[in-house]
């Protein structure tokens, strides 16, 4: 028809359709999803069973050791001694737990999500149950001393529990200043073992001290894997521990020697207890470890040498332990 334009008007679209928004600015919902409870499940893995192996090791060889001296085996002893580990491994897990996440350290976590940081747990909720474990270990440590009568072992108990809550407690947390390796050396390594042997035997053999420097030393190799795994995060957190502090490479290095000196350490028992050969058994863990530390390209393959170490831990003790005994 004639003076209409052949050209195509455009229709004009709705008035609402377009929306202006800033892209560099994240996009939150008004009404964001709430975190589900946890679950038992979800208080479970808080507890790190994988750590746990560490708490059974030096149980093991210092039962070994004092059998040594009395040759027998106190088992009600052994087994408070057990109960006094596991109950402080796992307190000072929940601990952790709180501590880092009221902290925010754990926001970014690439490990297995917090109960405090994932919000599916009220931090007093987990700071009691971590009380709890706490008066568990305290209340096995009674036990003991009163069986004992070594009633010194109640100062020691105490600074165990100090030492487990200040890790990443406090306003000042050790764990955040390169000296966590120190604690797990000490407590989990030297105090353990032979807090072990002196309730079941009243003395000290110099077996007790190299076990004890073994699994002290397994245990570090657990906590470096750890924080290797988490170097990035602590350090946007403001966590210095070791492997921050002196960066992936020497912790590598680090980590291979704490796996193998307590190796070298068999080596030398094995000299005087021929059992004590089997311990190289645990090298078929140990050295995939070493490889994954080495080689790892996603920070989640070290969770795999975090449990790898610590069962080679308590498969090293339990060797060491049938080398006493045997």
């Amino acid at each position: 028809m004639a003076g209409t334009s052949s050209k195509k008007r455009k229709r004009p679209g709705p008035k609402n359709h377009v929306t202006r928004s800033n892209p560099q600015k994240p996009r939150v919902s008004r009404d964001p999803a709430r975190p589900s409870k946890a679950s038992a499940r979800d208080w479970i893995a808080a507890a790190r069973l994988r750590t746990l192996p560490l708490a059974i090791t030096p149980v093991l060889i210092g039962t070994g050791a004092a059998m040594l001296v009395v040759d027998e085996f106190h088992w009600v002893i052994a087994l408070f001694c057990l109960i006094v580990a596991a109950a402080l491994q796992i307190g000072v897990n929940y601990a952790n737990d709180y501590s880092d996440g009221i902290r925010g350290t754990d926001d970014h976590r690439v490990g297995p999500a917090r109960l405090t940081a994932s919000r599916k747990a009220e931090p007093r909720t987990v700071l009691l149950v971590a009380m709890g474990f706490f008066a568990i270990a305290a209340l096995a440590g009674l036990a003991i001393t009163i069986r004992t009568q070594q009633w010194w072992f109640i100062a020691v108990g105490a600074a165990c529990i100090v030492a487990a809550w200040f890790y990443t407690g406090g306003k000042r947390p050790y764990g955040y200043y390169g000296l966590g390796e120190v604690f797990v050396f000490v407590f989990f390594g030297l105090v353990a073992t032979l807090g072990t042997t002196w309730v079941q035997a009243l003395s000290l053999p110099q077996e007790a001290w190299f076990g004890a420097v073994a699994a002290g030393l397994l245990a570090c190799a657990v906590l470096l894997a750890n924080n290797l795994r988490d170097i990035d995060q602590d350090r946007a957190a403001g966590k210095r521990t070791l492997t921050v502090l002196i960066g992936r490479t020497a912790t590598r290095w680090l980590f291979t020697l704490f796996v193998l000196v307590p190796f070298v350490i068999a080596v030398l028992l094995a000299l005087f207890y021929p059992i004590a050969w089997l311990t190289l058994l645990a090298l078929l863990g140990a050295l995939p470890a070493i490889l994954i530390v080495w080689t790892y390209r996603d920070p989640r393959e070290l969770v795999v040498a975090l449990g790898v170490t610590s069962l080679t831990s308590v498969a090293y003790g339990a060797f060491l332990f049938w080398a006493f005994v045997g």
